[in-house]
């Protein structure tokens, strides 16, 4: 308490009382001090964290932030399919497959970019094919005087890459149901000829996209008989053989 006497003020010191607890008393300054600093520091690393994060996804129906290698996808095909958009996008180091739509947004590496067929943009294309029971896409492109082509799927509402890839030298590479499943098949012509020989004979392969492998199904549905020129073979320049053109394929060499 306080004792106010002619100006001056006299401060009086409680006396401490028996039951008080002489164990309590405040931190010493450097307890504090410590503890502000470690408050400070942590408050610090949250914020070097925080600056560090990844930035937000972009919206689904957003080409933004698409990569390929180490610039921005540059798209070179597009093709609609029911409510997708299905684009082929290149760049420097690697090359996409991209879909979008009411399917979501899906990308996909181009694997037929490690033949080269982005080195000539003309030769590559997209054709997309929609039907009730499943959308396919096949992309393709030229290199090295052969065709090289992959196909992506859509069934149930989500797309996905077909088994394996395809290439031919026959220069013809593209999409046909031969077997009536309302599904595409994929029909690459290949010369037969003997190695290191040129020479006009033509057969066209045909490759079911959605034959149970896992069953034992093969996905290769058969080869039409080796003619003497591409134009002899059926629907050229659209190959379209019927399945019942088609029979087991000869060896390789034959």
């Amino acid at each position: 308490m306080s004792l106010v006497s002619r100006g001056r003020t006299t401060t009086v010191k409680p006396q401490r009382s028996g039951c008080e607890n002489p164990a309590v008393s405040r931190p010493p300054l450097t307890a504090l001090l410590t503890a502000c600093l470690s408050v400070a520091i942590t408050a610090a690393g949250l914020g070097y964290a925080w600056s560090l994060r990844p930035d937000p996804a972009p919206p689904a129906d957003s080409r933004v932030g698409s990569v390929c290698g180490t610039r921005e996808c540059e798209p070179v095909a597009e093709a609609e399919v029911g409510s997708d958009v299905v684009r082929v996008m290149v760049g420097d180091k690697i090359s996409r497959i991209a879909t979008e739509g009411a399917s979501g947004t899906v990308m996909f590496e181009l694997t037929i970019a490690e033949y080269g067929v982005t080195e000539d943009l003309g030769s590559l294309e997209l054709e997309c094919v929609d039907s009730p029971v499943a959308a396919v896409c096949l992309v393709q492109g030229q290199a090295r005087g052969k065709r090289y082509a992959e196909a992506l799927v859509r069934q149930d509402g989500l797309w996905s890459r077909a088994l394996g890839g395809y290439q031919g030298d026959g220069g013809y590479a593209g999409l046909h149901d031969v077997n009536g499943d309302q599904v595409m098949d994929v029909v690459v012509v290949q010369r037969r000829c003997a190695e290191g020989v040129d020479c006009p004979k033509r057969i066209a392969e045909v490759y079911s996209l959605v034959a149970d492998v896992a069953n034992g199904q093969d996905r290769k549905l058969g080869c039409t008989a080796v003619v003497n020129a591409e134009a002899n073979l059926p629907g050229w320049p659209d190959v379209r053989p019927a399945m019942n053109q088609l029979k087991a394929c000869p060896a390789a060499g034959s």
